[in-house]
């Protein structure tokens, strides 16, 4: 996350780490992934890629520090990887897979599904949005974080994120912009699958709104991040 700071412990229970085997012991953080019931993590399509065996991969949940995962951290293997048929890699369509964990998740104070959104979700002035994830902290170097990070974003309309001097057009309607209009506040590599989460200021849930997905740069000004749009996808969920 580019201009964001630690996250308190269990502030996100829902956010999961995603990571590949690299040894047959070890394992390294690829993506973030989303927790949305006790055995099924969304994240994005892109970062499957060719690592398409499920044995391959494992989900850390409930952790705050990678290298520490803590006692209330819970690793789960991964049954099945499902893809959604459309995804494009060229172009970030339908960028949107879900991980089988398993075996189901204990949910605990560190663990928790985050909600789906409801057809009538609103956005209005109240509604408040943060991004989480250990990817980069900025767009150049390779050092991800250790500890998750959090930054509040807007949602950016797609009209200005479409225009000529930005993404010009390749922001689809199954897609939303977040960041900060002058840049500063993204998503970076390594957050990727990682959550776009909302509240209203009339409930105290946060509800799945977007899946961190593509961007130029990270925190880029007139680029902010792009985020695959879940309400559009409640059927393939």
């Amino acid at each position: 996350i580019v201009g964001g700071h630690d996250a308190q412990v269990g502030a996100w229970p829902w956010v999961v780490s995603l990571q590949h085997r690299k040894t047959r012991t070890s394992f390294m953080h690829i993506c973030g992934g989303v927790l949305v019931s006790k055995n099924s993590v969304l994240t994005a399509a892109h970062c499957i890629m060719e690592r398409k065996r499920p044995s391959s991969w494992r989900a850390v949940l409930g952790t705050h520090n990678l290298l520490r995962p803590g006692r209330y951290a819970s690793k789960k293997l991964i049954k099945s990887i499902t893809m959604h048929p459309h995804f494009k890699s060229e172009v970030f369509q339908n960028d949107i897979a879900l991980f089988q964990l398993a075996s189901a998740v204990r949910y605990s104070s560190y663990i928790q599904p985050i909600c789906l959104p409801t057809p009538n979700f609103r956005l209005d002035n109240q509604t408040k949005c943060l991004i989480s994830g250990w990817g980069r902290m900025q767009e150049k170097g390779n050092d991800l974080s250790n500890v998750l990070k959090e930054a509040q974003v807007e949602i950016i309309p797609s009209s200005a994120c479409n225009s000529s001097d930005a993404y010009k057009g390749s922001v689809g309607d199954n897609m939303i912009c977040a960041g900060a209009r002058t840049g500063g506040i993204d998503s970076c590599q390594g957050d990727s699958g990682g959550p776009l989460a909302c509240s209203n200021a009339s409930s105290n849930k946060y509800y799945l709104l977007g899946i961190a997905s593509f961007g130029m740069g990270c925190g880029r000004e007139k680029f902010p991040g792009i985020y695959v749009r879940v309400s559009q996808y409640s059927v393939w969920i």
